[in-house]
């Protein structure tokens, strides 16, 4: 099995810097594992790298679609694997880098729902219903047999509800029940930054100040301006939400502001609890989070 470093974690813990330290140091490229930084148009309120801060090192799924698509994680991993794989063929390490938990995993490991093969044409009559009856209805569907599954996924995730209707049409079990086995595909290195609680709500707050003096606002403004529905998919994403209900209620004050920081810091909990099941992954304290010590655990 060829090695594959990921670096996770909560949101301003520090994940794209360190990330990118390290693609200097073993001269490779990164992957983006966040399920913002692939809009198009959305920079400040995703905090995606500038130019400048990516430092002449190439960053891989930022940028690829327009912010109208709706993206899930088999679009993802569609586009992102082939790019993991490439960069071995050419003895590289590949990079992962990024909070969207359920992204890292797509490109780590191989699902098995409980063996449930695929059933193209049951698939095919839910396609034929969301075409039909659109995809709320078909939400609705799967709140009806697996509301735990439904709470974990977005109603423009079509791909995933209609296999998460598969699974209990065909097994007569809710895809909740299922046993999902993670089964890696390669040889990996997992780390994430592990801030004191307090101290990386601190970064957050900062961050979510940086944002506001740098155009947040206006970025909001401009991707409506243009065409973006407010409904869209990434116009969801926290920062962005927020800014839309505060310009149609006319209060950008400091408790939008306050919102989007809690709002963020209830985020970063629940990326810690994810990763946190991630197996062999190491926390680092944000001392140790160098190069230097990364590649001690890779060679290790």
């Amino acid at each position: 099995m060829k090695k594959v470093l990921v670096i996770c974690g909560a949101t301003a813990s520090g994940k794209t810097s360190l990330a990118i330290d390290c693609a200097i140091k073993f001269n490779t490229e990164i992957i983006s594992a966040d399920s913002q930084l692939v809009y198009k148009g959305l920079n400040i309120g995703t905090a995606k790298p500038t130019n400048e801060e990516m430092r002449g090192v190439k960053h891989h799924m930022i940028d690829v679609v327009e912010p109208t698509q709706n993206y899930s994680v088999c679009d993802y991993s569609e586009k992102a694997l082939p790019i993991l794989q490439n960069l071995l063929t050419k003895r590289k390490l590949p990079i992962i880098c990024g909070g969207t938990g359920f992204y890292i995993n797509s490109l780590l490991f191989d699902y098995c729902y409980g063996n449930v093969a695929a059933d193209e044409e049951v698939r095919a009559k839910y396609q034929k219903y969301l075409e039909e009856y659109g995809k709320e209805a078909l939400f609705e569907k799967l709140k009806e047999c697996d509301s735990e599954t439904a709470e974990k996924l977005h109603v423009n995730d079509t791909k995933r509800v209609i296999r998460a209707l598969e699974i209990y049409e065909v097994s007569g079990k809710r895809k909740s029940e299922q046993n999902d086995k993670l089964i890696p595909k390669f040889d990996y290195a997992a780390v994430a930054v592990n801030y004191p609680r307090e101290e990386l709500y601190e970064r957050i707050n900062s961050r979510v100040d940086e944002m506001f003096e740098c155009g947040l606002v206006d970025e909001v403004k401009n991707l409506l301006n243009s065409g973006i529905d407010e409904n869209c998919l990434c116009m969801q994403a926290i920062g962005y939400k927020e800014v839309v209900e505060g310009l149609k209620n006319g209060s950008l004050d400091s408790t939008m502001r306050d919102m989007i920081k809690q709002n963020t810091r209830h985020y970063a909990k629940r990326q810690i609890t994810f990763f946190k099941k991630l197996p062999n992954i190491l926390w680092l304290n944000p001392s140790e989070a160098t190069p230097e010590t990364i590649s001690e655990i890779i060679n290790g």
